[in-house]
């Protein structure tokens, strides 16, 4: 018999081809019994790994190829402690610069299985452990290897060290090589490579190649036999300080009855009842640390939305993790933890994106590095990238590439459609090499390319994190754990999201600036507005750009569809929207407007009244199949969560099977069991619980509030705070249209950030593109009195030359210089000085003579002396001050840029977005600047897209079909304005418009 004891998968970034998966499926193919993985200083896929080696029979042997060019050494696990040395010994590589294996394995070598072709190593260590092998890699020069074997009584094994598990993938091998190294094909150089044979040869080829030494191959038995453990944590708790002879429960208890008289008031049998339910589940199950940390790493901010499955549960909602009501709003506490539950609790929390920093610092800070650290994102090769990188190795140029990768957009390849097909290059042709580059770059999507901090993970650990998992240091500066999150939660770490919100950073802005400019106090904690007629109606309208979550075009057509604005119906409809959904929305939207149904099947018909007889949250499956096939709460939970896992497949097709024969038992026929199958695969994509809904909810409706009641205030806060789903540009627009006035930067008028008040929004200097954080700060810092002028600000500020030109040629100085060439009046009395009136030709004159005076690029004391005679030039002319306007930031603000084009518009017939509704079932003309699009498919796998227009009278939504969409894609941008032709379509009393044609204004 043989065993691979040195294997390695993708996830040995930039050599391995194979995923674990594939590796194991290959294996139990050729007949083994075991198998290791040893991936390169990682143990990035593990979970996966133990996964898939049980799925296909084959023992899992843990380990991983640790070490540095020059010495090397594969170390496998035998028992716990051995686990705990390799993980300290992978994170001592990762972290240490001064690493080296000489001083690592004699001190952290007990339990582990060594194999090394190191003579220093095997030397070293041949009378400090008795499980030392000399490693032969075939193909690899071993004579001398094998001669100290023999002087020394080590035992020699056998290894493929193999890269990948079929010969061609030598190619993708070279592939990831050369863009590893940055570097093309033809300059790879042999060593830095794997020999071509370096695969996952079967028995018969290993004793072929190691026929001058069959006892290799035999003790490759040996060293298998000592490694029998693998991972069985439990779930890891972190670690609480409950007072003297305390234990966490009580601790939890007492904060969340003295939570329950904050929120309620006084403690009725509903709230008691439901409190001592759920602190029995979490008592029963250990989860009380769980809380007591989230609580005291929430009471870091004022301003938090506890989302996810946690924000079914009132102890949440008692201690101020969570803020939605769980008993008003029936949400379901055994969706977030339950008797059948092994898996840890999830307990996200969201915090203002600009704050969210400070709260992980202060997670490190009490916890330490040691037992504290984020949970990783692991970085794969998508199509775009795959096609770029796949044809710089190929030695292409990078303006061949990028008439290739530029025109095709990041979010193609989630369509699914092959590159030839987009149709952008239906005339590209794509001559010789581009055939076999597009070929291998389908071979590198989803391969592990590097590892990146995820959005928000964090894990606290009673002890080391290295007893459970390997450490690095993230590009960023933060230490990570090597595990992504779907192998933290399976390995029993428990994973906490600290995420970053910018709409809680919006209600917070917002907040502020109506209590600065009317005296209004508001607080985001008790701001509850669900029953504000002005925000259900804006809702119920779909008026929502910049309000969290209900902004993108098809949850804005939703509202218009639905008409209702409530608090229950937006909580469904933040679920029902995803894509995978989509056919049951107009089920839905037919049944809320009184159409009579019927339920999928009687069993289930009280489960989803509330919901018009669809699944719509994930703990609708879970009802489900218990109902409707008699699963136990334990199977029924673990197919909610395996449905959009791809590494557990062949568990979903087991439950699969389970769920036909247990509904065929209760009476359903084939059809009604193929119907709910069908809508329970509808949450294979993303999918919600209805606590996070409703978390996210609320948020919405705080937000909604501020926008109908503070218009000026919130969309200042949101292009701020720059974390909407659309442009500056769309929002500037929307602002006009919401009869706002969009004023300039103004040296006197304008702060960091933009500002608004009553009927005015103000841009930031923040807008200015290149003006330096130091001349924002400057301005804004020593602005105790109105800047008089150009040259009064800059003796007070010190600004650069090139700070100075950009605020001039950003227009700041026009108003204190009485430059009125954008006839935009000031909004305080001593803004427009009388004294001066210099143009902008004028002031960037005097800067340039100025600065050639001093031979300096600071301004220093440039403007300390007074000046020479200055050339009188005359103010720029209009189009030159619009082109300024774009230069300096980014896009129009003194008017619409369909104004320009004013003339030609009123050639033309065309009909306003306000007038859509008059024209239902007509073809009309309309002319519109693109603001988004989002590119799908069709069930028959074609490309179309749905596209936002405007003009200046409204929102246009489009839809391209797959004929328009190959006809006039490829034109479409957002840097100028379009005529559209179309049909006028109505949906529920939404209009929206079915292009046909599309040309250039």
């Amino acid at each position: 018999m043989f065993v691979h004891l040195n294997t390695h998968s993708h996830y040995s970034l930039g050599w391995g081809t194979t995923s674990p998966e594939a590796i194991c499926r290959a294996a139990a193919r050729m007949g083994c019994r075991s198998l290791a993985l040893t991936d390169t200083n990682n143990l990035y896929g593990l979970m996966f790994f133990l996964d898939y080696a049980r799925g296909f029979g084959l023992r899992p042997i843990i380990g991983a190829d640790v070490g540095l060019p020059g010495c090397r050494a594969t170390l496998l696990v035998k028992n716990r402690v051995g686990y705990s040395n390799l993980c300290r010994i992978i994170t001592a590589l990762h972290i240490n610069e001064d690493f080296d294996l000489h001083d690592m394995l004699p001190e952290r070598n007990e339990g582990l299985v060594i194999l090394t072709d190191n003579a220093g190593l095997l030397r070293l260590l041949q009378r400090r452990t008795s499980s030392l092998y000399a490693e032969l890699v075939a193909g690899q020069p071993v004579r001398q290897l094998l001669k100290l074997a023999s002087q020394t009584g080590i035992k020699p094994v056998a290894t493929a060290r193999a890269f990948w598990v079929e010969e061609a993938d030598y190619h993708l091998h070279r592939l990831l090589r050369a863009i590893s190294l940055n570097t093309t094909l033809d300059r790879l150089d042999r060593s830095e490579l794997a020999p071509p044979h370096a695969c996952l040869a079967d028995e018969d080829a290993m004793r072929e190649m190691f026929n001058f030494c069959p006892e290799a191959v035999d003790n490759t038995v040996d060293a298998a036999a000592e490694c029998d453990w693998t991972p069985d944590f439990g779930i890891v708790y972190p670690e609480v300080e409950a007072g003297a002879n305390g234990r966490a429960i009580d601790l939890l208890r007492k904060k969340a009855y003295s939570g329950a008289r904050r929120r309620y008031g006084t403690i009725n049998d509903d709230v008691r009842d439901r409190l001592e339910h759920e602190l029995s589940l979490i008592d029963d199950k250990g989860y009380a640390p769980v809380f007591l940390v989230v609580e005291d790493i929430v009471g870091q901010s004022p301003r938090t939305c506890g989302r996810g499955s946690a924000a079914a549960s009132i102890v949440s909602y008692c201690l101020g993790i969570t803020h939605v009501d769980p008993i008003r709003h029936k949400l379901f506490f055994e969706r977030f933890i339950n008797s059948a539950r092994v898996d840890p609790p999830d307990i996200d929390v969201d915090f203002a994106w600009d704050e969210r920093d400070d709260v992980l610092d202060y997670v490190f800070g009490k916890y330490g590095v040691d037992r504290s650290a984020m949970v990783a994102n692991h970085v794969s090769f998508q199509k775009r990238a795959a096609i770029r990188e796949t044809a710089k190795v190929y030695g292409l140029p990078d303006a061949e590439i990028s008439a290739v990768t530029g025109r095709i957009g990041h979010g193609f390849s989630f369509i699914g459609l092959p590159v030839e097909e987009h149709p952008a290059l239906r005339d590209h042709g794509f001559p010789d090499p581009w055939p076999e580059i597009l070929q291998w770059a389908d071979r590198l999507v989803d391969i592990p390319r590097h590892v990146s901090v995820h959005c928000g993970g964090v894990v606290i650990t009673p002890g080391p994190t290295t007893d459970w998992v390997p450490t690095e240091v993230a590009p960023k500066g933060v230490r990570i754990i090597q595990w992504e999150k779907d192998q933290t939660e399976d390995s029993g770490l428990v994973k906490i999201d600290l995420l970053g919100n910018r709409s809680i950073a919006v209600i917070r802005d917002t907040i502020a600036a109506v209590k600065e400019n009317y005296g209004v106090e508001l607080d985001y904690a008790s701001l509850n507005p669900l029953d504000d007629p002005d925000t259900q109606a804006l809702l119920a309208r779909g008026d929502t750009m910049g309000v969290f979550y209900v902004e993108s075009p098809a949850t804005r057509l939703l509202q218009k569809k639905a008409g209702v604005g409530d608090y229950e119906h937006l909580v469904l409809h933040s679920s029902i929207i995803r894509p995978a959904a989509n056919p049951y929305i107009n089920d839905y939207l037919r049944r809320l407007k009184g159409e009579p149904y019927e339920p999928l099947h009687p069993l289930i018909g009280g489960i989803l009244d509330d919901n018009y007889g669809i699944m719509v949250y994930q703990e609708d499956v879970t009802r489900v199949a218990m109902e409707l096939a008699g699963f136990s709460l334990a199977d029924a939970e673990e197919l909610r969560k395996i449905i959009s896992k791809k590494h557990k497949h062949r568990r979903l097709m087991d439950l699969r099977q389970r769920f036909f024969a247990g509904a065929g038992q209760r009476g359903a026929d084939e059809e009604q069991i193929n119907r709910v199958w069908d809508m329970i695969m509808s949450f294979a994509g993303y999918s919600f619980c209805k606590p996070h809904s409703a978390s996210y909810a609320l948020v919405s409706f705080k937000s909604a509030f501020l926008r109908a009641h503070y218009p000026a205030e919130f969309m200042a806060a949101v292009i701020s705070n720059q974390g909407g789903f659309y442009s500056t540009f769309a929002y500037i627009s929307e602002a006009r249209r919401m009869k706002l006035r969009a004023l300039p930067p103004d040296i006197n008028e304008s702060e960091i950030r933009y500002v608004g008040r009553d009927d005015w929004i103000r841009v930031g200097f923040m807008q200015i593109k290149g003006l330096s954080r130091g001349a924002m700060e400057g301005i804004v810092a020593r602005r105790d009195r109105p800047y008089s002028s150009f040259d009064d600000c800059l003796r007070r500020v010190e600004l650069s030359p090139s700070d100075a030109k950009l605020l001039v040629k950003a227009g700041c100085f026009d108003r204190v210089e009485g430059n009125t060439a954008l006839s935009i009046p000031p909004l305080t009395a001593n803004a427009k000085s009388k004294h001066h009136h210099r143009t902008r030709p004028q002031l960037l004159w005097r800067l340039a003579l100025s600065a050639d005076r001093s031979g300096s690029d600071t301004q220093g004391d440039l403007f300390s002396e007074s000046p020479p005679s200055i050339p009188n030039p005359p103010e720029y002319s209009e189009a030159t001050i619009l082109k300024l306007e774009i230069e300096t930031l980014g896009f129009l603000i003194s008017r619409h840029p369909l104004e320009l084009y004013r003339d030609r518009i009123d050639e033309k017939r065309v009909v306003q977005a306000v007038d859509l509704p008059g024209h239902v079932g007509e073809k009309v003309e309309f002319i519109g600047w693109l603001v988004t699009g989002k590119v799908v498919t069709t069930k028959d796998r074609e490309a179309m897209e749905f596209t936002t227009f405007e003009d200046t009278s409204g929102l246009i939504e489009t839809v391209f079909f797959p004929d328009a969409f190959k006809r006039f894609s490829h034109i479409l941008s957002y840097t100028r304005p379009y005529r559209l032709f179309g049909r006028v379509e109505e949906d529920f009393g939404a209009v929206t418009v079915t292009v046909e044609r599309a040309a250039y204004l």
